[in-house]
């Protein structure tokens, strides 16, 4: 098998960096050439403009402020539920043969099939989009926490067993570090459902936030702002998904069975 090095830190940081300035360039180049109409898509000037506007104005940080709050609220409820499903799913193989496949069924319905019921239950504002986020993260979580108990070797619990360790602090002591690495994982896949959950919701059932902000430029025909608030968008939903893999770097993560 072929040994491959891994990219220093260096070329991490300076490797996107360069694709973005050749993007960038890229772009400017299809817009001073009229390749790209600023009727189809407006010029990175256009979009600096547009960036200092919502920054003069305060709207950006408002309405990411708004945002970042629905999904820290429906995300986190989702988790502290999520989470103890999936062990009782896990660790039971008689109530996940009975509740899995209804659990899948709501899992692969789209969150955004709820936006009805939820702007009908809960009104507009932040409630009915918490709800959504909510529906969209427990499922995927309850059901990744499910598995990856499920497929912890069963002579760990039986050495748990033989030194008396039940209930919570088989839980504590044998389960939850076992697991560590995927529910992980699962935190990184499912935040980064909630954050495209809450931009759809938002166009919808608020009037703030960074998806509201999405559909009113939209409505206004100020493209400028439509691509400043996509490159928000993305960049927070990049950092975020930077913050859950520092927490699979730190030394206190107990990576799993394996140790």
């Amino acid at each position: 098998m072929r040994y491959q090095s891994k990219p220093s830190s260096t070329y991490a940081v300076l490797a996107p960096f360069a694709l973005f300035l050749c993007a960038l360039g890229l772009w400017w180049l299809l817009c001073a050439l009229h390749r790209l109409p600023a009727t189809v898509f407006p010029t990175p000037a256009d979009v600096w403009h547009g960036f200092q506007e919502e920054w003069h104005s305060k709207r950006l940080w408002q309405d990411i402020i708004v945002s970042l709050w629905r999904v820290a609220a429906g995300f986190s409820i989702a988790v502290l539920l999520g989470i103890p499903m999936g062990l009782w799913l896990g660790n039971s193989p008689w109530v996940r043969t009975a509740l899995l496949p209804i659990i899948n069924f709501f899992r692969n319905l789209s969150p955004l099939a709820w936006i009805g019921f939820a702007i009908t239950w809960f009104g507009v504002g932040d409630p009915p989009a918490i709800f959504l986020i909510f529906m969209a993260v427990f499922f995927p979580m309850a059901v990744s926490v499910a598995s990856a108990v499920a497929a912890i070797p069963e002579v760990y619990f039986r050495v748990a067993h033989d030194f008396g360790i039940r209930g919570v602090r088989r839980i504590l002591l044998v389960t939850l570090p076992a697991i560590t690495p995927q529910l992980i994982t699962a935190l990184r896949v499912t935040l980064g459902i909630a954050w495209v959950v809450l931009v759809a919701a938002e166009m919808v059932g608020t009037r703030s936030g960074l998806g509201f902000a999405i559909y009113d430029d939209r409505n206004a025909l100020r493209q400028d702002l439509l691509v400043v608030h996509m490159v928000v968008i993305g960049l927070i939903g990049v950092f975020m998904d930077k913050f859950v893999l520092l927490l699979a770097k730190s030394p206190s993560v107990q990576w799993g069975y394996r140790n």
